[in-house]
């Protein structure tokens, strides 16, 4: 059996650090072959595996979907890093984490090191209420405020919304009175991915969400695509398969909890 409790409000005290949490356990082997989209944001998640092994990790963002066979008995919760909070909390840019799982103890940054020895003899289910009294005294003034507003506003800018198209790479740095080079290398070092990648993640993650929901050309259009060939053209490139395929087999979408493997010494 497997229970995933998104939570629907991050509590107030954490809101400026993450962009989700999710609590999550495997009772037993799911079954058949799960998807694990494209994601821009990274991860710090806390896994107990069957046999008692504990993990603070770092995931990192990822750019192309993966597909993989499911793991029981194993709980964990999930922290979504708000853009910007990578570097503070783990020492280093979230771009040289794309496309890794890094244990905390492993990377550079001693407050990485602090909170992993906060948090690893946690039950994952039950950890949120001290995750929530560590963080913010870790992190509180390790920020720069007005970097991270810009970033955010950028990363909003570029996302899908239910009432708005996502705006133009070129449009967003106007907006925001920069260069567009300067808004690459700000959400390359904030988020991990440059503006266009973050868009192309964002725009393929709503199509895999609202796929069959409304038609194609619709649907193409809401995510801010040239037209429904772009659309399946972008799909193929980062999940490996065209929409139709996709949503043929609609395979369960997965989390790093049950993805993720590293390497031990």
């Amino acid at each position: 059996m497997t229970i995933a409790q998104p939570l629907a409000t991050i509590p107030d005290v954490l809101r400026p650090w993450l962009a989700g949490v999710r609590t999550m356990s495997f009772a037993e082997p799911p079954e058949g072959t799960f998807v694990q989209l494209p994601d821009a944001l990274t991860k710090v998640v806390l896994r107990v595996t069957a046999d008692g092994q504990r993990d603070v990790l770092a995931v990192g963002p990822r750019v192309r979907a993966a597909y993989h066979e499911g793991k029981p008995h194993i709980s964990c919760v999930e922290l979504r890093l708000a853009p910007g909070t990578s570097r503070s909390l783990l020492g280093v840019p979230a771009a040289e984490l794309v496309g890794r799982v890094v244990p905390l103890d492993a990377l550079p940054g001693g407050v990485a090191r602090r909170f992993a020895r906060e948090v690893r003899w946690l039950e994952p289910r039950t950890a949120l209420p001290r995750i929530a009294e560590v963080l913010p005294g870790l992190l509180t003034h390790r920020t720069d405020p007005d970097r991270t507003a810009l970033l955010r506003a950028g990363v909003d800018a570029l996302s899908v919304r239910l009432d708005r198209t996502p705006a133009q790479v070129r449009d967003v740095a106007r907006e925001l009175a920069v260069s567009e080079r300067q808004l690459r290398n700000l959400l390359t070092d904030g988020v991990g991915v440059s503006p266009k990648h973050y868009a192309r993640i964002d725009r393929v993650r709503t199509v895999a969400a609202r796929g069959g929901s409304v038609g194609w050309s619709e649907l193409a259009a809401a995510a801010g695509y040239f037209d429904q060939s772009h659309m399946t053209a972008d799909f193929r490139a980062l999940m490996g398969v065209p929409p139709r395929s996709y949503f043929t087999d609609r395979l369960p979408a997965t989390t790093p909890c049950q993805a993720i493997r590293i390497r031990r010494p």
